[in-house]
């Protein structure tokens, strides 16, 4: 069944924009009484139809709506410094909200060669990857954020820096992670965290972590560390 992002749904009826409706008729061909689902991006998945399958403008009535669909008992958060080659953090990006993801910050660290993500084009990506996923929650894109100002946030839940450097110990996530907790996790830049990162983070309550004997692509280590947290949640 076909679904549509309706972040600013009200009521009983829904207007897509010209280019969904285009898309829904034109190529979809979608008729009246086509069932559909649209999604709000806040928790809420609603069942409809196609009652005037107008390519300007397509309207669904709404039958029916599930709140808090598919909702997770813990939430995740990611802080990942972006890579040079832009594809491969949206890729992460992508991936990641598939499995279930809340939050993503891009971390900007002492080794982060590119500070800058194409932000208008990942949230599309964000959006695309919910409903491709039938996920109804939206992920969090914040703005850049260096490293020092995000670790004295005051995150809350599990914190966990995760790292390549084996001159400093690190346990499993399982050995640091409670199922149903909430988790903030910390992804370094190709070139890793630096040492004093690594202590600084520590200093500040998180616990260092390995994803293995496997030297790890950032983007790689990102969905390491999601599947990991949501593999323990199962």
């Amino acid at each position: 069944m076909q679904i549509f992002y309706a972040p600013d749904i009200t009521g009983y009826t829904y207007v897509l924009d010209e280019n969904e409706s285009r898309h829904s008729v034109r190529v979809l061909r979608l008729k009246k009484g086509s069932p559909v689902r649209l999604i709000d991006g806040r928790g809420n998945m609603y069942e409809g139809v196609i009652t005037d399958p107008d390519f300007r403008r397509c309207v669904i009535g709404i039958k029916s709506v599930v709140e808090n669909f598919g909702k997770r008992d813990y939430r995740l958060h990611i802080g990942i410094s972006p890579v040079k080659n832009h594809e491969r953090f949206e890729w992460f990006v992508e991936k990641s909200v598939e499995i279930g993801i809340d939050e993503i910050t891009p971390l900007i660290c002492r080794h982060t060669e590119k500070s800058s993500i194409k932000s208008a084009r990942v949230r599309n990506i964000i959006i695309a990857a919910m409903k491709q996923s039938i996920k109804a929650e939206n992920t969090a894109l914040n703005e850049p954020c260096l490293f020092n100002d995000f670790i004295n946030y005051g995150h809350k839940g599990e914190l966990m820096i995760a790292y390549c450097d084996q001159k400093i110990a690190g346990s499993k996530i399982s050995d640091v992670y409670s199922k149903g907790r909430d988790a903030v996790i910390l992804i370094g830049p190709e070139g890793d965290f630096t040492e004093d990162e690594i202590n600084s983070a520590i200093s500040r309550g998180f616990r260092a972590v390995n994803l293995g004997n496997s030297r790890l692509r950032t983007e790689t280590a990102g969905i390491v560390a999601c599947h990991s947290v949501y593999f323990l949640n199962l």
